[in-house]
């Protein structure tokens, strides 16, 4: 398990992922992806919940855009192949896994809250896919995964607008389960019920 992508605890009887990076953005590079993948796959066979968190400012940034702009067409798909194996693995999980945001949760990193079986909120969380703004689209299953929560017309104003929403407003379409002072204590307590 890496401890420069994330950190791993267990606590109250589920694992917390903590996602970190030395820029505090957590930014979802592909060797991050890899090392999650790795370790999510290993920790479903331990049957806990699992709750994935980033920092007070950061769940994450998503993708690294100085790796996408980096990527020839074969390239590209291999990335994406690989974030949607990432994606893949949280969604099937076979405990209930968390996302416990907290500041900004954009493009893959609201991929990788999208794949989460709940999301709960900070008040202060904002969330997006900022990809349309750079001429991008998620390759990694946001394009399917948002709409079934926020049904197609806010899920393509999401997308082709790239704008930032609030919390209260996700919570409104429906994006996020709970807004709290604490995700984490929060999730942790609804594992627990």
């Amino acid at each position: 398990m890496s401890e420069s992508f994330f950190h791993l605890d267990e606590q109250d009887g589920a694992f917390i992922l903590r996602l970190q990076s030395q820029d505090g953005t957590n930014r979802l590079t592909r060797a991050c992806v890899l090392s999650l993948t790795a370790t999510i796959r290993e920790l479903a066979n331990k049957t806990q919940s699992l709750v994935i968190t980033g920092n007070a400012k950061f769940f994450s940034v998503g993708a690294d855009l100085k790796e996408i702009a980096a990527l020839n067409g074969p390239a590209a798909y291999e990335f994406s192949r690989i974030g949607q194996a990432l994606m893949w693995s949280i969604e099937q999980f076979p405990a209930p896994v968390y996302a416990a945001v907290s500041g900004y949760c954009m493009g893959g990193g609201l991929d990788l809250a999208l794949a989460c079986h709940r999301r709960i909120a900070s008040r202060h969380a904002l969330f997006g896919h900022r990809g349309a703004a750079l001429g991008l689209i998620t390759g990694w299953g946001g394009t399917q995964r948002l709409p079934r929560l926020v049904g197609k017309d806010i899920a393509l104003e999401m997308f082709l607008a790239a704008e930032k929403i609030s919390a209260e407003r996700g919570l409104a379409i429906g994006l996020v389960d709970a807004l709290v002072d604490d995700p984490v204590a929060e999730a942790l307590r609804r594992i627990k019920v």
